[in-house]
């Protein structure tokens, strides 16, 4: 026997429903399009990324600053010079290879909005008096059929079981080759192997053991890592930047930028705790690219054994790669216009 209408579980307020509170069935087929279209209508503020000084999430997404400020470091840094990210690019058999993956990252990386943002903005209506804002994703998972419950919890572990190997073969390699190997140069393959594994075991016992200290306190977990990897963002970004596109820089310059963008940021998170994060990372990575500039043109050019030649790099991108990367800019901008 079948019946035109359904439970709504916690979401008894939507739609029309009949006197058992059951919402009918003919409603619910108005689709993604209507769902979306009355969260729009019932939280308009959930969508501005240009927020402005009086709004209670300024501190987050600092006005323009979204759109001129740190967010290019924190972007640039963590998609052009992060081990963990660009591994995958270095994988690649050739460079043309590696941009057709670039490009389909930046592709999905658009849906991330759909994916992330707009079920978390649903979880406002689901289910309004959470204790948590980490709380939402399992609430709404919580609500999934049997079924598509079991496929999206695969799903979510494949991704951090994904997430977690990358980060610690990237740990794995950057100890193992820039640290252990030059200390011990006459170290056999096997012996590097063996500290590769060392260190992989004991970064996992470290994130275990630090976990709870440290996120427990934060509402958020992802604010917490944007938060403070901006201590070490900026200065990361201008050795990269100055190393592959100014030969004048030195090492004491690098390394100058590196130690000036923890100890400036960590002045301004103690001395200045209402300035966004966001606008901190940019004005550190300003301080450290005047650091590591002056302090290069102070010791003048010198040859290094350790220098590596780029001239021979091909920079060059394809025309499709160029088309991509301009159809990817036109729909952020696109977006950013339509929810200023």
């Amino acid at each position: 026997m079948t019946t035109d209408k359904k439970p709504l579980r916690s979401v008894r307020s939507y739609g029309p429903k009949d006197k058992d509170g059951f919402i009918h069935r003919s409603w619910m087929k108005s689709g993604v399009v209507a769902g979306f279209h009355e969260l729009t209508q019932r939280f308009p503020d959930k969508f501005h990324m240009i927020l402005p000084k009086g709004n209670p999430n300024y501190k987050d997404l600092p006005g323009l600053s979204v759109l001129l400020g740190g967010m290019w470091v924190m972007n640039i840094s963590y998609w052009g010079f992060n081990q963990y990210i660009i591994q995958r690019a270095l994988a690649a058999k050739n460079i043309r290879e590696a941009q057709k993956g670039i490009v389909l990252a930046a592709f999905l990386k658009l849906l991330m909005p759909v994916i992330i943002v707009l079920p978390g903005i649903a979880a406002v209506a689901l289910a309004p008096n959470l204790a948590r804002p980490d709380e939402a994703y399992p609430h709404l998972m919580a609500m999934l059929p049997t079924g598509l419950l079991g496929l999206v919890f695969a799903a979510l572990i494949a991704a951090i079981v994904a997430s977690m190997g990358s980060k610690i073969n990237s740990i794995a390699t950057i100890f193992t080759m820039d640290v252990y190997r030059p200390l011990r140069p006459q170290s056999s393959q096997r012996n590097l192997v063996l500290i590769g594994r060392i260190t992989a075991a004991v970064a996992l016992i470290v994130a275990i053991v630090m976990a709870k200290p440290l996120l427990g306190s934060f509402t958020q977990a992802f604010q917490y890592i944007q938060e403070f990897t901006g201590f070490f963002t900026p200065g990361i970004c201008v050795i990269f930047l100055l190393g592959m596109f100014w030969e004048r820089c030195t090492a004491v310059g690098a390394m100058a930028a590196a130690v000036a963008s923890v100890l400036l940021s960590g002045a301004l998170y103690l001395g200045w705790p209402s300035l966004p994060f966001m606008d901190r990372v940019g004005l550190v990575f300003v301080a450290c690219f005047g650091v590591a500039i002056v302090l290069s043109l102070l010791q003048g050019p010198r040859e290094s054994a350790l220098r590596v030649d780029l001239k021979q790099v091909d920079y060059s991108t394809s025309v499709g790669f160029n088309v991509a990367a301009l159809a990817v800019t036109a729909i952020l901008a696109g977006v950013y216009a339509a929810w200023w």
